[in-house]
């Protein structure tokens, strides 16, 4: 890999790591600790979420307009201010705005890192993308068995941990980013007919596509919020819950050379490596419906583990593909946006179908959209085939 590539990796381990504090204790904070109920804790998550696809959406503008290095700056400057101000208020109702703006100037900075490494790597096609997923999940691995330990003495301490995190990372941008040079993406559409394609097209394919990635957002945010508690009410510790994060990201590593054959079979087969993805998906939540105890949930974790792996890399490779010159940004853009879209969304649907429902028939309802993210994921490329067929009778 490139050194810039590298360098990405590590800017994404340390955003992620910091983040890592903070997000999976948000539902445990506000139900547990500020005495708000799961649907007031689902409804601050969905205004984070919200304020995170604007981010999303103006982070993809910014790289295709003023570049990585200076949309990247600006959003780990914004989320220091907003964690600064955590550290000292973080009570109610200061911590609904802060973490708002928080999900604003978090969501400025994923679609830019994800659109540079595509520009930085275009040959690495899907390596590109899956080793800034890595870099995420790794830091998914360490930063909530850190979290647990540091809320263990005091809670609010996560805040402290996340600013000082964005302090390397500022560093590491700051010093690194600046001349990093970037390359036009020529990679080939999944048709290889992107020259005949009208620009419509593909950003109807993208939309289809992104459509069931947001379904399939919803039922796994449930992870942080609504199962989260689930977990407690069961008599599971924190630091066990935190453990299955844990769990989550060293798998993630440690599993690449189990998937590596099946992926280099379906290298150039997304369709495929999303179907099997949202399968083994469907699977683990239906275990965690059943689930009663802690080993029951460690399973679940492992098989959704391998689930995501076929899909969280291959939408934004997808995304680099479909791109036009000069658009990456933006379709980096509306792939972070309609995840984000998921996870604003799902607290507050889990949290109203927990109460009147249950958590274990809130899990099985949510699971049966993931049917709809498989049919998505099959026909995304109809607006393609469709606008090629009519380029070849012109």
């Amino acid at each position: 890999m490139p050194k810039a590539v590298w360098l990405l990796i590590i800017g994404m381990f340390i955003n992620t790591t910091g983040n890592s504090f903070l997000w999976p204790l948000h539902t445990i904070y506000m139900h547990d600790y500020l005495g708000q109920s799961l649907t007031t804790a689902g409804l601050v998550l969905m205004l984070n979420a919200g304020t995170g696809v604007i981010g999303n959406l103006l982070g993809g503008y910014l790289f295709d307009r003023i570049g990585g290095y200076k949309s990247i700056m600006f959003g780990i400057l914004l989320s220091m201010l907003s964690l600064a101000a955590l550290t000292v208020w973080h009570d109610w109702p200061e911590y609904i705005w802060l973490v708002a703006i928080l999900g604003f100037s978090g969501g400025i900075i994923f679609p830019s890192m994800y659109a540079m490494v595509g520009n930085v790597w275009p040959e690495g096609g899907r390596r590109a993308f899956n080793s800034i997923y890595l870099a995420q999940n790794l830091g998914v691995a360490i930063g909530p068995a850190l979290a647990g330990l540091v809320a263990d003495n005091n809670i609010n301490n996560i805040f402290v941990a996340n600013l000082f995190a964005y302090v390397f990372f500022l560093v590491i941008a700051g010093v690194f980013y600046k001349n990093m040079s970037i390359v036009s993406n020529h990679q080939a559409s999944v048709l290889g007919e992107k020259k005949k394609i009208k620009k419509m097209a593909p950003i109807y394919a993208m939309m289809i596509v992104t459509f069931g990635y947001m379904l399939t957002w919803i039922i796994y945010v449930q992870w942080t919020s609504t199962i989260s508690t689930y977990v407690l009410d069961l008599g599971i510790t924190l630091k066990q819950y935190s453990l299955l994060w844990t769990v989550n990201g060293a798998l993630i590593l440690l599993a690449q050379p189990l998937i590596k054959p099946i992926i280099n079979k379906l290298e150039h087969k997304i369709k495929t490596q999303m179907v099997l993805g949202l399968v083994i998906f469907m699977i683990s939540f239906v275990v965690v419906a059943f689930a009663e105890n802690y080993t029951m949930f460690v399973v679940a974790m492992v098989i959704l583990t391998f689930g995501e792996m076929f899909v969280w890399p291959a939408v934004p490779t997808l995304a680099s593909q479909l791109a036009p010159k000069g658009k990456e940004g933006f379709y980096q853009g509306i792939v972070n946006s309609m995840a984000t879209i998921g996870r604003m969304i799902g607290p507050f649907i889990g949290g109203v179908l927990v109460e009147a429902y249950g958590t274990p028939a809130m899990i099985l309802i949510l699971a049966s959209l993931i049917i709809i993210s498989i049919i998505t994921s099959l026909l995304y490329d109809i607006p393609l085939k469709k606008e090629a067929a009519l380029n070849e009778q012109k």
